[in-house]
């Protein structure tokens, strides 16, 4: 009962829309009533414009963008490692393998498509960001949360330059399966 609870709290934030959690977060980032600026001053510390400084928006976007995916990343891990089977531990506490040389040489070789798995929708998540800098700064202050993505969008929607954006949304496909294809093949060439 209790393991379940925390598997659907953690998964939460995954199924709920995108714009809502952005939302979400944007009051708790407010700089005058903010939840986050408010503890801060309770605390005796000054406000912090989490959205508004260009050296912090992209940091609390990124903040915000993990703690959204971080629950589909626990399930997949979880599943991995439920994917172990029993009797290699068994076998391997017999042959007097330590708690390490198990974790190094049974659990990280049988999870490693997972991890795998985990790394792309990670690349891809990464590079494709959309809704929270559109929903929480527009791509601003300074264009410090301008992702790849919203970039294209603005181009080919707000300056009617489609045949640009269209361009940078190929190449930005291209660049994601080049970094993809790369780290797939370091992680599975990497196996202990």
């Amino acid at each position: 009962m209790v393991q379940g609870f925390f598997r659907g709290a953690f998964f939460m934030p995954v199924v709920v829309s995108g714009v809502v959690v952005t939302i979400l977060w944007q009051q708790l980032y407010g700089y005058e009533m903010g939840s986050i600026n408010m503890l801060l001053m309770s605390m005796g510390l000054d406000k912090v414009g989490w959205l508004t400084d260009p050296s912090w928006a992209m940091p609390s976007i990124a903040i915000m963008a993990t703690w959204k995916n971080v629950g589909l990343y626990i399930i997949l891990f979880l599943v991995g490692l439920q994917s172990v089977p029993k009797s290699l531990y068994e076998a391997s506490a017999l042959e007097g393998a330590t708690g390490w040389q198990q974790f190094w040489h049974i659990t990280l070789p049988v999870i490693n498509p997972t991890m795998i798995m985990v790394m792309i929708l990670s690349t891809i998540g990464g590079f494709s960001l959309f809704i929270e800098p559109y929903v929480m700064t527009g791509g601003g202050p300074l264009n410090s949360t301008l992702s790849s993505v919203l970039y294209i969008y603005k181009q080919g929607f707000f300056y009617y330059h489609m045949g640009y954006a269209a361009t940078l949304g190929l190449v930005l496909a291209l660049i994601i399966l080049l970094v993809v294809f790369i780290q797939r093949t370091v992680i599975e060439n990497k196996q202990p």
